[in-house]
This record gives structure tokens, C-alpha cells and sequence, in this order.
């Protein structure tokens, strides 16, 4: 432990704790641009600086000694981090009217922090070209502030190596590597670089006024489902604590938008549980040389696949994701039910995640319907905007219930949007499959939390399945590389069924989910492992009070096998609910 004075009160913490984190622990706020939790410190923005026995540092990347004495914040450093603002407003569009960003930028923030009104330097500032070629993420490297976050998640965090630095000195910019676009480059579209950019330099793929005009229609008849994970995350743009269950809610914002039927993404994940647990049965007890099955749920994972882990595609399950499943049934049992013509179906998904929009159109499975299944893929953020330009009083609105038949699931269903849920829905039902018996503890506390990798042994009445969970792409590749070592050695492959999240925490963490700060909740805005959690316990305690906790029990779900699908794995839900991949050329990540 190292004693040391911060603004003459004593601090007493951990040897290797820097002296921003030891600020922040003594509840002084030190103002940062590129630090966050998430990632390491760069030091690039400056505005940290403190003074240490007199000298000035910055204090995201010194750690503390015994015996310092250190201010936070006199007038100097006042001073001179209003001109190192000054410096990098200089060099940023004046834009926030227009800026998608604004009033959640931290950029912004400070700059009203520290009452900057008028810059008193000459603007440096070119326009760059917008790459909004994925469709899912857009980059506007003029709005960048250099802090590094985005490179840092993108190689460290994800060890996808999309993003870098370009040239020197007032023309750096980050841009995918070597400056190309972000489409030609090993991006997957996770949106992890979004969630963490501090300014509107990456954003999503904005689609709202093409839903606007669908509503507008009369001809049209608009379908739109909300993804688990959103339940959990939009009240936060409403003044609501991070990981209240706002499902209700939901439901009447978007009926007071003008959605025709509101249907939900968990009855599309307790259909994927159906199909994905039978998936696993088979492989299990018929053809163990295709085992470990991973998990297909998560559209960044799915990308990654195709492009750099060719030798897995075997093993990947061929069950389509819930927002897909859901999309084919609207257009063509729900259609055929009320009669109503496909051609005149829109289907709306609201989705935590920026790679959902490239998953509707990624192959020609995704229009097996005969039309394209799901027509637009909004994130969380998006959902946001609109009710606000709607005018609508979220906070006055009542609970509703989501329209049938596509809208009844289980707590199953609900916790697909956590890290370890897939999982465990899937084992609830699969042992089920397997023994005809219904599991005593349905619950799989080894595989909650935030560990990167969690493993664990499950007993199915003397046979034993070795289970993987897997979230934040870098701790991806460590399950695989112990997979491919066990083949390399002639070994029994180390676990059976693998659940794989791009997202570090799962789809609450996602690209497309709300970035504010609420009262009173320490800096900077975005993600954070404690909003993580609150987002994931909000889930989880769904599932803990739902009167059905089992996919394998969802009525709508038993009734749409009767009538439309005939059993799990059938021809007819082949054709709509699985898809297959395409090894896609390589990329020399680091190259």
C-alpha cells in the first residue's frame, strides 16, 4: 500500500495505482478525454494533468509513490487545461447543432465545463470524407479528437486491428488501417470504437428516417421487435437508473410511434433455443466429431468467422439469430395467418448491436421469406432519437404487452442479452431433450460475470458437457487456440458447446446502446463494467420472476411447431430459421 496526500487529504492505495484512479477512489474528479476504464492509459489529450511535489504530470499514466503530495486542480491547471481545450477545439468542427452527438459528446461537456464560448486560436480543421461503408458504423475522422480510445478497444480489448493511427503531427488522423475503407478492412462492425469514442467522430449507421417514411405509408403494415438487451438500456436516456427492465414501456413507445404490431426478440431467442438446443443433441449423442458447437447468435462473432477462423465453420451452429428468426415468420407465418401480403410487411428490429444491420443482408439466407426478412436494423440510440423527436413522454407512458403471436417468451428468452445466457437457455433445454426431465437448478452461476473466459462441467445424468463462455473477441481467440492445440495433439477437444459475444459483458454492452452520464455517476459517459452489470442484473432478474423460465414452454412457440414448422430441425424450419456461412478472404490483421 503507498500513502500519499491528493489535494491535502490523505489517500492510502494499492502499489501501481495511478494517481487518477487514487483521485477517483477519494471521490476527486480529474477531468480525462482519452482515459477509460476500459482500456489503457495513452496520455494523449492532457487534460489530466495534475501537480505532483510541485511538478506538473498527467495523472492517467503516473502512478503513485509514498510520500507525494498532489493538486488537482489550482489555477494553473485550470489554466492550462483550458488551453489545452482550446488547442483541440482548434482542430475540431464547429458542428454540434448538426453533430448526432450532441448533448451526449464529452468533448462538448467539457468545453462547457470550462466555459468556453468563443476559441480564441485560428481553426485547423479540414473536413474529412464520411466511410460509412459497412452500413453499420460511420467514421468522420474531422471530428476526431486523437484520444485513442477507439484503437485501443479495436486491437486490444476485440483484437480485431481495423483501426489505426495515419501520418504525424496535426495530420494524424485514426482511419482503418493504412486508409482504407472501413468495408475493405478486418472491421466486423461491433461497434465497441462507437461505444467508446468520447466525441461524433464514430457513430452508427444512421436509419431513422427511412423508418419514418415507412410509417408514413399507408400501404405499408410495420412490424418492429426490440432485442433483449434493450429492455435494460433505454431508460437511461429518460432518467432512468442503468438496468431498469423498461419492457412495458417499450411496448407503448413504439405503438404511440405508429408500429402496427409489436412483437418481441425473445420469442425469436426461445426459438432459437428450440432449434439450437436440438442442433446440439444431435451433434452431441449422433456425430461427436462435430463438436465443440458454437453459439451463431452474435452477428460480429459470425462476421469474425468467416473471415479468420475458416477451420471453425464446421462447428458453428446453423441456427439463424433471433432478430433474423423472427423477421422470416413475420412475413410469412404471421402473414399467412392474418392474411396479410409479405410484399406489404416492413419488418423493424431494435438491437443493441451496430453489426446487426449488416447481418439482414449479409447472404441470401436472410430473405428466405422470399422477400428480405428484416428490412432495417436499428440500434438502441436510434429507437431513442425517434421517440424524442415524437415528442413522447416516455417517463408517462404506461406498461403494455406485446402483440401475439411473436410476442410471448420466457426468462430464457430474456437473458440472451448477457454473457452466459445463450448458454444457459440452451442447457435448460437440452437436458431436457436429452433425459425427458426437467433440470433441478436451472441456474449456471460459473458462467455469470465479467470473467473473459468461463468454463465449466455440467452433469446430464452421468454424461458430462464441458461448456465454454467467451465474450469480448480477444478472449475468443484463446478458447479457439485451445481448441486447435487439443486437435493438433490428438486430444479430446477440451469443451462440447461454446457460447460466443463479441461484446465484453454481451448484447447490453452492445455498439448501439445509450452513452450517458446520470447524476451523480462517475466520468466518463459509455459503457463501464458497473453499468454492465446493472444492465445484465436487470435481465437476469426477469428471468428470476418470470412464471415460465423455460423456451421449451413457451406456448406460442409449441403452437407455431403444431401449426407451421412441424417439429425442430423440419424442412420447413431449415429453410427459415438456419442459415450457412462462406469462408471469406483472410485479412493479415496486424500487417
Amino acid at each position: 500500500m503507498v500513502n500519499l496526500k491528493i489535494d491535502n487529504f490523505d489517500v492510502n492505495v494499492p502499489e501501481g495505482t495511478t494517481i487518477l484512479e487514487a483521485a477517483r477512489q477519494a471521490q476527486i474528479d480529474i477531468p480525462t478525454l482519452c482515459k477509460h476504464p476500459d482500456v489503457d492509459p495513452s496520455a494523449g489529450c492532457g487534460m489530466c494533468i495534475v501537480k505532483v511535489n510541485g511538478r506538473i504530470m498527467r495523472s492517467c499514466c503516473t502512478p503513485v509513490a509514498e510520500g507525494m503530495e498532489v493538486v488537482t486542480g489550482d489555477a494553473e491547471i485550470v489554466s492550462v487545461r483550458r488551453t489545452v481545450l482550446e488547442l483541440i477545439l482548434s482542430n475540431h468542427p464547429n458542428e454540434c447543432l448538426t453533430c448526432i452527438r450532441s448533448g451526449h459528446c464529452e468533448l462538448q461537456d467539457m468545453a462547457n465545463t470550462f466555459g468556453i464560448a468563443t476559441s480564441h486560436l485560428p481553426s485547423l480543421n479540414k473536413k474529412a470524407e464520411l466511410d460509412d461503408s459497412t452500413h453499420s458504423i460511420v467514421l468522420d475522422a474531422s471530428k476526431c479528437i486523437i484520444c485513442g480510445r477507439c484503437v485501443e478497444v479495436c486491437q486490444n480489448q476485440q483484437n480485431v486491428w481495423a483501426l489505426s493511427y495515419l501520418n504525424r503531427g496535426l495530420a494524424t488522423k485514426i482511419t482503418a488501417a493504412g486508409g482504407i475503407k472501413l468495408a475493405d478492412s478486418p472491421c466486423i462492425k461491433c461497434g465497441q470504437c462507437s461505444a467508446h469514442c468520447p466525441t461524433g467522430a464514430i457513430v452508427e449507421y444512421d436509419e431513422t428516417q427511412k423508418v419514418w417514411e415507412m410509417l408514413r405509408d399507408p400501404d405499408l403494415f410495420t412490424v418492429v421487435q426490440i432485442a433483449p438487451a434493450v429492455r435494460v438500456a433505454i431508460g437511461e436516456e429518460f432518467g432512468y437508473d442503468f438496468g431498469e427492465n423498461l419492457t412495458g414501456k417499450t411496448y407503448a413507445a413504439l405503438r404511440r410511434l405508429g408500429f402496427d404490431r409489436v412483437f418481441d426478440t425473445n420469442f425469436g431467442a426461445d426459438l432459437t433455443i428450440i432449434e439450437e438446443a436440438s442442433e446440439f443433441v444431435e451433434r452431441f449423442t449422433k456425430r461427436p466429431e462435430s463438436l465443440p458447437m458454437f453459439t451463431s447468435c452474435c452477428p460480429a462473432w459470425v462476421d469474425m468467422l468467416e473471415k479468420y477462423h475458416h477451420d471453425m465453420i464446421p462447428n458453428f451452429s446453423t441456427c439463424k439469430s433471433p432478430q433474423s428468426m423472427v423477421g422470416a415468420l413475420a412475413k410469412t407465418y404471421y402473414a399467412e395467418k392474418m392474411a396479410i401480403n409479405p410484399e406489404k410487411i416492413r419488418v423493424i428490429s431494435v438491437m443493441p448491436c451496430t453489426a446487426k444491420k449488416w447481418e439482414i443482408v449479409r447472404s441470401k439466407d436472410m430473405s428466405s421469406s422470399g422477400y428480405q426478412d428484416v428490412d432495417v436494423s436499428l440500434t438502441t440510440r436510434e429507437l431513442c432519437r425517434m421517440i424524442k423527436q415524437a415528442g413522447i413522454d416516455f417517463r408517462r407512458l404506461p406498461e403494455e404487452d406485446a402483440d401475439s403471436p411473436l410476442g410471448e417468451y420466457s426468462g430464457a428468452g430474456t437473458i440472451f442479452g448477457v454473457t452466459g445466457g445463450v448458454m444457459t437457455a440452451a442447457l435448460r433445454t437440452a437436458y431436457f431433450y436429452i433425459t425427458g426431465e426437467e433440470l433441478g437448478d436451472i441456474n449456471f452461476a460459473a458462467i455469470e460475470g465479467l470473467d473473459g473466459v468461463k468454463e465449466a462441467e455440467v452433469d446430464i445424468k452421468g454424461t458430462k458437457v464441458r461448456i465454454a463462455v467467451a465474450h469480448g473477441c480477444g478472449n475468443v481467440e484463446k478458447v479457439l487456440d485451445k481448441i486447435r492445440v487439443a486437435r493438433e495433439n490428438g486430444e479430446e477437444v477440451p469443451y462440447h458447446f461454446v457460447e460466443v459475444m463479441a461484446c465484453r459483458g454481451g448484447c447490453v454492452s452492445g455498439g448501439g446502446q445509450p452513452r450517458v452520464m446520470m447524476p451523480g455517476q462517475p466520468k466518463p459517459r459509455g459503457i463501464t463494467d458497473d453499468i454492465r452489470k446493472k444492465r445484465a442484473q436487470g435481465l437476469m432478474n426477469e428471468d428470476l420472476h418470470a412464471k415460465n423460465r423455460l423456451s421449451h414452454h413457451n406456448e406460442a412457440v409449441k403452437t407455431l411447431y403444431k401449426e407451421y414448422l412441424g417439429q425442430a430441425g423440419s424442412e420447413k424450419a431449415h429453410h427459415l430459421l438456419h442459415t450457412h456461412y462462406v469462408a471469406r478472404p483472410k485479412y493479415d490483421k496486424k500487417s
